[in-house]
């Protein structure tokens, strides 16, 4: 029998959902989530490539990145069970930021600085030392396949910001899944296949939501963590008017090839298993098989070209920095997209990282996945209280927010205390502490009514 009452409903069991419902726990409330899908971290987050990096434009997101990275790597204890087969795993493969123009890797350096983030600049002939394979030219801006100009040469040399400390989730709809289970055993419902049409209201604030079979859960505090069905959520229950923010679906397609292989000796080459060592003041970071046991390198977020590429096993994902050159295919109702990858946009992701790593072949027959990004207008989360009195939202975090979704839970988990017990987050933001790095998050950093100026509008996904 579903709950006809609880302390708060959380709709959404993504990896942000279940995030939310753990710490709202963890405050000793009784908490139901709600989901239209049949099980946990169904939606956008099985399609996240889980990468957990900290290269962000603001002091708030890099804070955000690196404290939550902290609770990745001590995810048994995060989650508060035993280690075991049946966890995710974080795995630390490094991180290299090609430092192309407009990639802000100078303003990045100094925000590492200051919240202690390790780093390494890396110089062209370093980045060509360190992954072998790569062509180390300046490309950019991205460009059409069908532009004349794809193919020209190049124009100068790229060094790199490394990142040891970088990698990504083995599985993400596990790490969902585990999250929802540390939950589960504080009590958390998860009731799915139902979708709330839904929401109550009483003596001006919310008061439950309403189920499609017409059930009807009564609670104070609702939040809207519905991943790319966030901004229809919203519409339901009659609040945005007041964001700043806009929120759309938007599809996005991630890939995967055959890591690119050296002749002579068999050994991989590039992101997806190299073998060189930390140079002169490096950290003596290796890659490639002999450090990780997953033949993993690093991850290659690439501006300059606009992909970004991650090891998997002897594979790599290969994804899209949204550059400005590439149309962008909003969707009406996130329940329309199309999972199957289009020859069209693999054959341009997987040349342009072709491109970079000359050995990786681009095969004619497509291969990856198809998901849906809650895109927010500057691609920052907002983590915010509306103007409906116990209504809350963790939402336009598709795209970069999956390593964020440990903090995520733990600033909604803040905001509805804090806010419930009268303060008033709108003209006092509230701050959060990071446990393992002392750093402090201005939660207003992710206000619905934040500015949006046309530098961080401009911003791609990689924040």
């Amino acid at each position: 029998m579903p709950p006809s009452g609880a302390d708060a409903v959380v709709v959404g069991a993504g990896v942000i959902g279940a995030a939310v419902a753990l710490e709202l726990a963890r405050t000793g409330r009784r908490v139901v989530v709600v989901d239209k899908s049949g099980g946990v971290g169904h939606g956008s987050t099985s399609a996240s490539s889980a990468i957990i990096r900290f290269d962000y434009s603001t002091w708030d997101s890099v804070a955000t990145a690196w404290e939550s990275r902290h609770c990745w790597a001590r995810w048994a204890e995060h989650l508060g069970a035993v280690r075991g087969p049946g966890l995710a795993a974080f795995r630390r493969t490094g991180a290299v930021l090609l430092d192309a123009p407009g990639s802000g890797t100078s303003e990045v350096v100094a925000l590492f600085e200051r919240a202690g983030v390790p780093y390494e600049r890396w110089d062209a002939a370093t980045l060509r030392g360190r992954l072998p394979g790569i062509d180390a030219g300046r490309y950019g801006p991205p460009r059409s396949l069908l532009d004349d100009a794809f193919f020209s040469g190049p124009d100068g040399e790229l060094g790199a910001l490394f990142t040891p400390d970088a990698g990504f989730v083995d599985d993400a709809r596990l790490a969902a899944q585990n999250l929802a289970d540390a939950a589960a055993r504080l009590g958390v419902r998860f009731l799915f296949r139902r979708a709330v049409v839904g929401v109550l209201r009483g003596e001006g604030r919310v008061a439950g939501v309403r189920l499609a079979d017409g059930t009807v859960i009564t609670a104070p505090v609702v939040v809207n963590a519905a991943g790319p069905w966030s901004g229809g959520f919203n519409r339901t229950a009659g609040v945005g008017a007041e964001f700043t923010v806009g929120v759309r679906p938007l599809r996005q397609e991630v890939h995967q090839v055959a890591a690119p292989v050296r002749q002579g000796d068999g050994s991989a080459s590039g992101p997806g298993g190299t073998r060189t060592e930390s140079g002169p003041g490096g950290t003596g970071t290796e890659f490639g098989p002999r450090a990780t046991g997953t033949g993993s390198g690093p991850i290659v977020a690439d501006v300059d070209l606009g992909t970004y590429l991650r090891p998997a096993g002897g594979h790599l994902l290969i994804g899209s920095t949204l550059p400005a050159c590439d149309p962008r295919e909003w969707l009406g109702d996130p329940d329309e997209c199309d999972p199957r990858p289009t020859p069209a946009r693999f054959e341009t992701q997987v040349t342009r990282a072709a491109r970079r790593f000359p050995l990786l072949g681009v095969p004619n027959r497509p291969t990856g996945i198809a998901g849906v990004y809650d895109a927010a207008d500057d691609w920052s989360p907002v983590y915010d209280r509306t103007d409906l009195a116990g209504f809350y939202v963790a939402m336009g975090t598709s795209g970069n927010q999956f390593k964020n979704a440990p903090l995520a839970g733990r600033f909604l988990a803040t905001l509805v205390d804090r806010v419930e017990a009268g303060h008033d987050h709108d003209r006092d933001p509230l701050r959060y502490a990071g446990e393992h790095t002392g750093l402090v998050v201005d939660l207003g950093a992710f206000s619905r009514r934040r500015p949006l100026s046309e530098g961080a509008a401009s911003r791609t996904v990689m924040g």
